[in-house]
């Protein structure tokens, strides 16, 4: 599953073939594997703000996770069961991760920051057994656990475990069962987990992994982070484990590899925090994704404070922009490798810089072993420098098994064996994939189409725009127009002068079609729990808006 040597990416797919077994086990490939070979190798490492950091080693990891999954077992899990996990990243969130696998069980992971009614559809729809949580998410669950009919036990992990009502402890389950290895053999593309997609297009699907799916993520890994892993290689996201751009493309890859992966509680991003953790945990290899670099960008001369040892960046899940990749060349010392990809197939364009694969604006180019095209709507292969859908062919050992009892929406997901990703792109002649935006987010005006990223990027590129979003607002003479949402930086005043400043940014380095016509300063945007601008809250705001001024006045009685 390993990249072979080569002097290019191009040499490198042509001589690359997929390995994947009959039978692979997440679990057993992540721990037991590497118990047995090297025991005592550190693979977490926690970082405490206060004291120092906490070390698990693999042979602890494998013990404590047999150890759990028999608990679980105890609850009545057995294999194909769904457990859910709503969890930080932290020690026990791996070993619940490591046992479900080990059992044969599907993962379900959930975000600490989502609110009752996304629990409630995520447990409902994936008919969860079990909930692994925390005391608060514990307490989340009160006003609707009469609803949670197919919810049978709540583990309650963590130190500030209280008022159970019901639920019993992680340490309880883990500390009264045997740590013997588990044997139990599963099938490379048999479920191994559940993970939500974020739901821009109606209710949340569960999209549904086989154990293949790891060995269909190194590539793309070892891509971004540049033939990982190295000599003193360290991981470390701010992503939330829940998401899939930080179990799959951070931690199991991590545990997998060897790499020690470095795990934090910290729920809410911070740049300075960011800075510190990444110095202080000797980080070499960080993905971070486009909106939390762009936070990062406000922190002025951060070297100054922090002696980062970084070898690697690597950013993903929307577009990361020129001016960003600008910025980490200039202050960090580093060239930003982009990827993409979703969460029903993850990781499958990249870049890499010590290959030469590395362009501003560009997200990269296919990683070997996956097949990736610019297609229309009628499934064709569109020329290169024609705008399209960013496609990817089927089989492909990342790509997920299909949306959790949903066979019309996993059929939807296709055209012929090309699964749809709902992103516009285009493909130059060099071989580089561009990202324009979600199909929904794309802005059409006066008869162009307008893609937010390259505006977005633009405004950020503003020394007094700290963040920025940008819409479609319905227009009746230009159909809609492009509004932008922003956070002023520190230090500048949100004002018209400011809003006219920004707008003639714009137009003078895109184009006059591409300006935002209404620029609208906010104190910050609404971001998923991955970290990603959420366009369609902003989208609903505008609509609402345009309504709302169109509505005729009612005349007083």
């Amino acid at each position: 599953m390993l990249l072979p040597a080569g002097q290019t990416f191009e040499d490198i797919a042509a001589r690359f073939e997929w390995d994947v077994p009959e039978f692979f086990n997440i679990g057993q490939a992540v721990s037991d594997a590497w118990a047995a070979r090297d025991p005592g190798r550190i693979c977490l490492e926690h970082f405490n703000p206060d004291r120092d950091p906490d070390r698990l080693s693999y042979d602890g990891l494998a013990r404590r996770s047999n150890a759990f999954a028999r608990g679980l077992q105890s609850l009545g899990v057995e294999r194909d069961d769904r457990v859910a996990l709503m969890l930080p990243q932290g020690f026990e969130t791996a070993i619940a991760h490591v046992a479900i696998y080990k059992l044969g069980a599907i993962a379900v992971p959930l975000a600490l920051l989502f609110g009752v009614e996304a629990v409630q559809h995520r447990l409902s729809a994936s008919g969860a057994k079990v909930l692994v949580t925390t005391a608060g998410g514990r307490d989340k669950l009160d006003e609707i656990r009469e609803r949670l009919t197919g919810l049978e036990a709540i583990v309650v992990a963590g130190d500030d475990a209280r008022d159970l009502r019901g639920a019993v402890t992680f340490q309880s389950l883990e500390m009264g069962h045997s740590d013997a290895p588990i044997a139990i053999d599963t099938r490379a593309d048999e479920p191994a987990m559940m993970i939500f997609t974020s739901g821009t297009t109606g209710p949340p699907k569960g999209a549904l992994h086989g154990h293949r799916v790891l060995i269909g993520h190194i590539p793309g890994v070892q891509a971004h982070h540049e033939f990982m892993p190295q000599p003193g290689d360290k991981l470390w996201t701010p992503a939330d484990w829940a998401w899939a751009g930080g179990l799959l493309n951070v931690l199991l890859p991590g545990l997998l590899l060897g790499v020690p992966v470095v795990s934090s509680q910290a729920q809410k991003f911070d740049p300075e925090l960011a800075y510190r953790i990444m110095a202080e945990m000797d980080v070499r290899n960080a993905f971070i994704p486009p909106t939390a670099l762009r936070i990062m960008r406000t922190v002025a001369d951060p070297l100054s404070r922090h002696r980062l040892d970084l070898r690697t960046i690597g950013s993903g899940g929307e577009a990361l922009g020129r001016e960003t990749y600008e910025w980490a060349k200039n202050v960090l010392g580093l060239t930003i490798n982009e990827f993409y990809g979703q969460t029903e197939c993850n990781l499958v364009l990249s870049s890499c810089a010590r290959l030469g694969v590395s362009r501003g604006g560009a997200i990269g180019k296919p990683v070997p072993g996956h097949q990736v095209a610019i297609i229309d709507d009628r499934g064709h292969v569109a020329a290169d420098g024609v705008s399209g859908q960013i496609a990817v062919k089927r089989p492909d050992p990342v790509m997920f098994l299909g949306y959790w009892q949903d066979d019309a929406a996993t059929e939807a997901k296709f055209i012929g064996d090309w699964m749809l990703t709902g992103d516009q792109g285009v493909r130059d002649a060099d071989g580089y994939f561009s990202f324009f935006g979600r199909d929904d987010d794309v802005i059409t005006s006066s008869g162009y189409r307008i893609g937010p990223g390259e505006i977005e990027d633009c405004l950020t590129g503003h020394p007094a725009v700290a963040l920025a979003a940008v819409v479609g607002k319905p227009d009746s003479m230009r159909t809609e127009i492009v509004k932008a949402y922003i956070v002023a930086a520190p230090g500048f005043r949100a004002d018209a002068d400011l809003a006219a400043s920004v707008r003639d940014w714009v137009k003078s380095r895109l184009s006059a079609h591409e300006y935002p016509r209404e620029v609208e300063f906010v104190d910050s945007l609404p971001l998923t729990t991955t970290g990603k601008v959420i366009r369609r809250i902003l989208r609903d705001r505008a609509i609402a808006d345009a309504a709302a001024r169109n509505r005729p006045e009612t005349p007083e009685a």
